[in-house]
């Protein structure tokens, strides 16, 4: 995969700029607040749908500007395509796959591939379990397309069947003759997800191990294991008939408890990986070099697991993430995609043989190299 040329007019401090990419290392030097990160957003945002730092569409537009216009085009290895993202004050956003309309987040994800290294990232194996489902979700969302459509689903009957127990002391009847539907609405959703996330978890499994091998020499041996909220074995996942069950089992029998507690306490809203080294909880027992070292394998594992399933490696965005490296995992990491397409955005002078540099300040982009 690609990026041949990415066209911005007012989106976030970049009023219009046009960039072309090599198909090698791509480096963005600027200071911060220059647009060396807005560009890995838009960039993003043609490839997940979405704002990998979590900002609403009206914070994409440039302060002033009624719209905000993304055009990306980039290639795989069948042909040259575009993807073009419209957004509008007050108004649906327009998604465009080469000129035509797209109607579903589900037809758009999956098809420009791109894994983001940023430095929030780092700290994966540390955070909390919200951590660990956005990295399946973002990873698993552009190999399975249906992945993308169930989780949407789950979401809005996660959020419905909410409303429901929150209300339950009010108006017990409805609660009563309705609750059963959307517990089994939501086990439907649960039941694809899991057996997906197991599945995707799984394979991850060993690639995690050869690359932190690699990386540090290490003899600990680390590991992956799907955590799901009903606390069943791993390999339980697969079979989405039994997960369905499972669900509506600890669905129906606990809505007393989850009336107290407002909210729907069984689902894939509550899953996690549990990542280990030597068998022990990496998260408690590994050195911060160590998670780091975890961190970037996933990320890594992410890009490897795209070009099995796709047949061709993603577009790697490295986002002010080489200076939180030290230099052997910065040297690791670029000994193993500087082969590939590689877009790197730093605040520090860099170069690279054969790299394309752009400096990068107030929303211009000025191109040396290449």
């Amino acid at each position: 995969m690609i990026c041949r040329r990415v066209r911005l007019e007012n989106f976030r401090n970049i009023a219009a700029a046009e960039v072309g990419f090599c198909e090698g290392v791509n480096i963005f030097i600027g200071e911060n607040g220059a647009g060396k990160t807005n560009l890995i957003e838009a960039v993003c945002l043609a490839s997940i749908g979405k704002s990998h730092r979590g900002a609403g569409e009206d914070e994409l537009i440039n302060f002033g500007a009624q719209k905000s216009f993304v055009s990306v085009d980039f290639s795989d290895s069948i042909r040259e395509q575009n993807i073009s993202v419209l957004l509008e004050r007050g108004r649906r956003r327009q998604v465009e796959l080469n000129r035509v309309s797209l109607r579903k987040l589900s037809d758009m994800v999956g098809t420009f591939n791109t894994v983001l290294f940023c430095p929030e990232h780092l700290s994966i194996i540390k955070d909390g379990p919200s951590a660990r489902r956005n990295y399946l979700d973002v990873a698993i969302s552009q190999l399975r397309p249906v992945y993308v459509a169930s989780l949407q689903r789950y979401n809005h009957i996660l959020k419905q069947r909410n409303k429901l127990i929150r209300y339950a002391k009010e108006d017990r009847r409805t609660f009563d003759e309705t609750i059963d539907f959307w517990s089994e609405q939501l086990a439907d959703e649960a039941a694809i997800i899991a057996s997906i996330r197991a599945e995707f978890v799984k394979r991850a499994g060993g690639c995690v191990a050869v690359i932190f091998s690699e990386m540090t020499g290490d003899r600990e041996i680390p590991g992956l294991k799907y955590i799901g909220s009903s606390k069943d074995e791993e390999d339980f996942y697969f079979d989405r008939k039994a997960v369905k069950n499972r669900y509506m089992e600890l669905l129906s029998s606990s809505h007393e408890r989850e009336i107290a507690a407002e909210c729907t306490l069984w689902g894939i809203h509550k899953d996690d990986i549990e990542v280990t080294l030597n068998g022990r909880p990496a998260r408690i027992f590994a050195s911060q070099g160590q998670q780091r070292s975890l961190s970037l394998a996933l990320k890594l594992t992410e890009g490897e697991i795209c070009r099995e399933v796709r047949g061709e490696y993603p577009v790697f965005l490295l986002d002010d993430v080489l200076s939180e490296l030290d230099e052997g995992r910065r040297k690791y990491l670029m000994g193993n995609i500087g082969s590939r397409q590689v877009i790197i955005t730093t605040c520090e002078p860099t170069s690279l043989h054969g790299a394309r540099i752009i400096y990068v300040k107030n929303g211009s982009y000025e191109v040396f190299g290449n």
